[in-house]
């Protein structure tokens, strides 16, 4: 890969265009059909991997990575769910921190942990605001996480939390229903956070549609992240990514 994931991400957000991305758990086998659909996205026009999850019973983290850039040259981002979640097989780490949350360990605590784990990996590192979001049904995220999400209908909770992650130097914001959500963050959410930050806005939880993501983009969404889109089909795939490459 070329130019850092970072770098991609802020020159589509100058270009006013927004990325697509794919969430691929790092717990599923890498058989052929894993790979057979990793290779429909990349034909679709996935522009970014993320892998990882709250909570990873198997190990199949490298394998799933190596399996990925053999295979395509979309770069591969890891969502870690805990420290254990790091690998010098990707591009680059999200590095979380969860500010919609009261709980130290997610704030400054794992990250002791991961840091010199982190920097051995010699991978790009992207500090990353987390905020988990009410998608309208408890999730693994929240279970794991021990912490309450941002209620859907204040907007400006999320606001004032994004503002506060910029202005203690974060360089992104992610914005997150968690997986199982009946909802996805809504657009009013979004625009909220658009409108209080210049950093660019990751989305991703309970988007299944091509409207969800349609609305997410044009609210202010820089990446979409639909975690079940290569168990969709390669149709169904190519119409969800068209929601974003045929907004702008």
């Amino acid at each position: 890969m070329s130019k850092d994931v970072l770098d991609i991400i802020h020159g589509a957000q100058s270009k006013k265009r927004s990325l697509f991305a794919v969430l691929l758990d790092p717990d599923a086998s890498v058989d052929q059909s894993f790979i057979d659909r990793v290779r429909d996205a990349e034909r679709a026009g996935v522009d970014l991997f993320f892998v990882g999850g709250s909570l990873m019973s198997n190990d199949f983290l490298d394998e799933t990575l190596q399996a990925i850039k053999a295979i395509c040259q979309v770069p591969v981002v890891l969502f870690p769910g805990s420290s254990m979640q790091i690998s010098p097989e990707a591009d680059a780490l999200l590095f979380l921190s969860l500010i919609s949350g009261r709980n130290a360990d997610l704030l400054i605590g794992q990250h002791v942990i991961a840091a010199p784990y982190v920097k051995k990996a010699n991978i790009e590192v992207i500090p990353t605001g987390y905020m988990l979001v009410d998608g309208g049904a408890p999730t693994t995220a929240h279970y794991v996480s021990q912490t309450m999400p941002i209620p859907r209908n204040k907007p400006n909770i999320a606001a004032t939390t994004a503002l506060a992650g910029e202005m203690l130097g974060l360089r992104l914001l992610y914005l997150d229903a968690g997986s199982g959500a009946e909802f996805p963050v809504s657009s009013e959410m979004i625009r909220a956070v658009r409108d209080a930050v210049s950093l660019p806005i990751v989305v991703g939880g309970g988007m299944t549609s091509f409207y969800d993501i349609r609305k997410a983009v044009e609210a202010g969404a820089d990446v979409v992240v639909v975690g079940n889109a290569l168990e969709c089909g390669a149709a169904k795939l190519e119409d969800l990514i068209h929601a974003v490459k045929g907004s702008v």
